[in-house]
Order: C-alpha cells, then sequence, then structure tokens
C-alpha cells in the first residue's frame, strides 16, 4: 500500500538530493523525483536496486506517483505547480493534464480514484477516464494536503483533515461519493493518516507525534492505541501498514523507526498458574480503572514490537513494510537518495538488521546493480519516444496498464480490476476540463 507523506517535497541535501519520493499502492515500487526528471525503481530483490525507468525532460519534480506497477504515473512540477500530467510511461506518451484553482499539495490513486488534494478543496477523478467526478470545496486549510486513499478500489475511502486546530478525520466514500463518517482522532492537528489494505482500517497521528491510534472503518470505532514515545514531541514523516494488517510502521524526524503489531490479547486464554508477577500485574490493569483518564490511557497504551535506529535524525524519509523474496523486510528511504533495507523478525520483533544500502542516485545504474548491465534498454526518453507513430487498440481490446514489478513482465492488469469496462485513456473527448475557479 502507498506510504503516507511519501510526496511531499524534501529538504535539498545536496545538488541531487530527491525532491520527493513514493512508494507505490502495494509497496511494490519506489518513485523518486529530483531537480532534473524522475525515476521508478522495482523493490523485487534485496540485493539489486532494478531501474525500470528514468525520465530526465521533466525539471524540478515534486511529486510523482504510480498507479501499482503498472505503466500510468502522474507528475507534478515546480515550474507549473498547478497542473496535474499522466503519462503512460511506456509509450512515452501524455494521456492528459489537468490544470487547478491552486498549487497542488498531493496525489493518491487507486484503480478506480485519482485524487487532487489543493490547500483548500479536494478533486475526485475516475481513472478509468480521467473524468471529474466531484470537488469537495471548502475543507479546512490543509498546507501539507495531508490525505490517504484506501488501495481497495472496491470502497475507495478518502480520510482528510475536518479540522485545522484539532485532530479531527473526515471519511469519504470516494465511489459513492459522499461523507461516511467523522472521527475525533486526537486532541491535536493531525500530521499522518493512512488506510490499511483493505479499506478497512485507519491509522493516525497528531503533531505531537506521540500516540498512533487506529480505528475501524467504517464506523470509526478506537481498535489500538499505541505509544511511540513520552520525552519529546515528533514530526512523523510516515505511516503505513504491511499488506497483510499485521504490522503498523511510523518514521519519523529523530533516529528511531517504530513497527507496532496488531493484536488484542482476549479474556479466553488459559488462566496462568498463580504467581507473584501475575497477581501484581492483575492488580496494575485493575488499578487502571480507578485512575484519571490520562493516566490510565497511558497505561495502557500498546509498545513498539520492533524497533530500528538509524544512524541519522533530523533528515526527512518514509518506511513501508514490504515481503521481498518470501521474507518481511523494513524499507526507509531517505532524501539525501539513499534506501535501507532491514530484516524483521515477525515473530519476536526487536531491533531490525540492516542487510542493505542502496544509492538512488547518481548515474543511470548504481554500483549495486552491475549485474543488471544485460538487461534489455529502458526506454527511450519522452521526446524521443513522442515522435514515433503508434496505433492504439480499439477500446474493446485494450487491457489494462502492463505490469512490470511483483510479477511477469508483461502481465496485464485484468479487466474486472477496473471495475467495469477497460480502460480508455487516449481520447482527449473524454477528458472535459476542469472548471477553474479564481484562488
Amino acid at each position: 500500500m502507498e506510504a503516507a507523506a511519501g510526496a511531499g517535497p524534501a529538504e535539498a541535501a545536496g545538488p541531487e538530493a530527491l525532491s520527493c519520493f513514493a512508494y507505490n499502492q502495494d509497496c511494490t515500487s519506489l518513485a523518486i523525483g529530483t531537480k532534473t526528471g524522475y525515476r521508478l525503481f522495482s523493490l523485487s530483490s534485496v540485493e539489486q536496486l532494478d531501474q525500470v525507468h528514468a525520465n530526465n525532460e521533466i525539471p524540478d519534480i515534486y511529486i510523482v506517483e504510480r498507479l501499482f506497477s503498472s505503466s500510468l504515473v502522474v507528475v507534478v512540477s515546480h515550474t507549473k505547480p498547478r497542473q496535474m500530467n499522466v503519462y503512460h510511461f511506456k509509450k512515452g506518451t501524455e494521456i492528459c493534464n489537468y490544470s487547478y484553482s491552486s498549487n497542488i499539495l498531493s496525489i493518491r490513486l487507486n484503480r478506480q480514484r485519482l485524487i487532487v488534494c489543493l490547500e483548500e478543496s479536494i478533486y475526485i477523478h475516475n481513472i478509468k477516464d480521467m473524468k471529474l467526478l466531484k470537488t469537495i470545496l471548502d475543507t479546512p486549510p490543509n498546507t501539507t494536503g495531508l490525505c490517504a486513499l484506501s488501495i481497495n478500489h472496491s470502497n475507495s475511502y478518502l480520510a482528510y483533515p475536518g479540522s485545522s486546530t484539532i485532530g479531527e478525520i473526515v471519511l469519504y466514500d470516494g465511489n459513492n461519493l459522499r461523507t461516511v463518517c467523522t472521527i475525533p482522532a486526537h486532541d491535536g492537528t493531525l500530521a499522518a493518516i493512512t488506510f490499511n489494505s483493505t479499506g478497512s482500517k485507519l491509522a493516525s497521528a497528531s503533531e505531537k507525534g506521540t500516540v498512533i491510534r487506529v480505528f475501524s472503518v467504517p464506523d470509526g470505532q478506537k481498535l489500538y492505541e499505541f505509544r511511540r514515545g513520552m520525552k519529546r514531541y515528533v514530526n512523523i514523516s510516515s505511516l503505513v501498514f504491511s499488506m497483510d494488517s499485521q504490522f503498523l510502521c511510523a518514521s519519523s524526524n529523530t533516529e528511531t523507526v517504530h513497527i507496532f503489531k496488531l493484536e488484542h490479547t482476549t479474556d479466553s486464554r488459559p488462566e496462568e498458574p498463580p504467581t507473584w508477577s501475575g497477581y501484581m500485574g492483575k492488580m496494575f490493569m485493575a488499578a487502571t480503572n480507578y485512575l484519571p483518564a490520562q493516566v490510565s490511557d497511558m497505561m495502557n497504551q500498546d509498545r513498539a514490537f520492533a524497533t530500528v535506529r538509524l544512524n541519522f535524525s533530523g533528515q526527512r524519509n518514509i518506511c513501508t513494510l514490504s515481503t521481498i523474496q518470501k521474507l518481511p523486510r523494513l524499507l526507509v528511504t531517505t532524501s539525501d537518495g539513499h534506501l535501507y533495507i532491514y530484516n524483521l523478525d515477525p515473530q519476536d520483533g526487536g531491533e531490525c538488521v540492516l542487510i542493505k544500502k542502496h544509492s538512488l542516485l547518481g548515474s543511470e545504474k548504481t554500483d549495486e546493480n552491475k549485474e543488471n548491465d544485460l538487461r534489455p534498454p529502458l526506454p527511450q526518453s519522452y521526446a524521443a519516444t513522442v515522435a514515433r507513430q503508434s496505433t492504439m487498440p480499439s477500446s474493446s481490446s485494450m487491457p489494462g496498464y502492463s505490469e512490470d514489478g511483483g510479477a511477469l513482465r508483461g502481465e496485464v492488469i485484468p479487466e474486472h480490476e477496473f471495475a467495469t469496462g477497460p480502460v480508455r485513456l487516449d481520447d482527449e473527448n473524454e477528458f472535459p476540463p476542469v472548471s477553474i475557479r479564481s484562488p
């Protein structure tokens, strides 16, 4: 699933530092943007970092989002911050572009919907034909473009802040285009929100970054509460579930990444033999019923199941949990252009072990990828491929966007993955212009 806060502009740490970076929806691909273009990487191997595509035609990119492992990529550049460009990168063609009333702050997409978030409005497009379905106007000021979209297109739930002063979350049904509920998640303003892969859970963190809560969807009931720390407030930079929803990972501007395990202890467990520690434990938990609510909540909050101690702090980063080569891994991408891969012990947790560090910058092929020299050449630049004549298949025979990560190369997304009917993003008549309001 898509890592939250993965598409925002990053602090420049050098001439080749990343301007933005984001994992795709199922964490099988990484997209990075720089001052000179963007690159797409497949995350199917630990030892090798497979560069799927590189483009140096679009400068100053600050948003790049890929639809799963398909050939559809959405790009926004500082040269035109109010314009969204949708490309078919394998064909080297632009599918469409849209302009909006103010700067685009974030973009989220699944196989049914494409969401464009501005500071005080949200646009919902049908990704099959890019038609504008709904404009949510007069949303509370959202200067970071914070929002989340369920990657499960059967529900396409959208979450965004309902207030600029408290941590209120609006849950919106992106398929039926209606508000579902409002969740009072935190006392302080929101810093991160994310759905699990099925859209049945929603996690959130406030700007204090000390407590992370998980709610059920669509009823908004609190399921879990995790404490990230008590000593200091932090800026949560990413919050993401594992694809199986067993774990929740949070990274921040500190040197520690926290991984929480989503499990409930039940009363149906066998009775433990009477011991002094067991007796004191029961007395301790019983005492929480008589303490002030804030103290009781703190004592009942679960701590991290696993952690990573990074060798840096204060640097923007995003994390994700993924299964690579049949083992659970933690991935951390940093704004200085590095990808760190850690092993995660799903049984015992504890400190995660760093097993690989990749460079995302520099030459087209990094030192780690010398074994890939025999691979077929990368697609040509947009300028070169657009100049060639291409024959588009009819709507009745056009397949979905070809997949090239996490599955066999050249495999296509079945039509049923796109709700109803084949994907058509080639006829300009299908793209009614977005009505532009005054800024």
